[in-house]
């Protein structure tokens, strides 16, 4: 993979883990998707839906139909904000509460996995070229700036 550019790589590795995902959620009746929304909905206080999309990175199409689908089985109920009329919580129900588990478990295993393969020092590097990239497009410095 040495004559592969980074983006290939990043796409490739991601691809890969998303249908890995894809295909033990579908075992469950579920998406990758959905385990993600069911990780990043606190398990006891709820979460504001606009608080949501962002913090999955999520467009707000494919989050209204994911949440649509999440309420539809009976994993998520939506409640008025008290704080905030114009807004909705949104809760686990016991049933998504449980498919949460399941999830984080799985997320658990697959990095159990990966680091009985790698070194500490592998994944550690790992996590600091992971960390360079995102600040570099968070801070628009790839092609914003010219490179020397």
């Amino acid at each position: 993979m040495q004559d592969k550019t980074i983006d290939y790589v990043l796409r490739y590795t991601w691809q890969s883990v998303a249908r890995m995902y894809n295909e033990e959620a579908a075992k469950y009746g579920a998406t990758m998707a959905t385990g993600f929304a069911l990780l990043s909905i606190d398990k006891d206080k709820g979460i504001p839906s606009t608080a949501l999309g962002p913090r999955m990175g999520m467009e707000a199409t494919s989050l209204t139909r994911t949440l649509k689908s999440m309420e539809e089985r009976g994993l998520i109920i939506r409640k008025k904000n008290p704080a905030d009329g114009r807004g909705v919580l949104i809760y686990l129900t016991e049933e998504g509460k449980q498919k949460r588990e399941l999830s984080k478990q799985t997320v658990l295993q697959f990095n159990e996995v990966i680091k009985s393969k790698v070194t500490p020092e592998q994944l550690q590097n790992f996590m600091e070229v992971a960390e360079i990239i995102n600040e570099q497009i968070l801070e628009k410095e790839i092609f914003d700036k010219n490179i020397k």
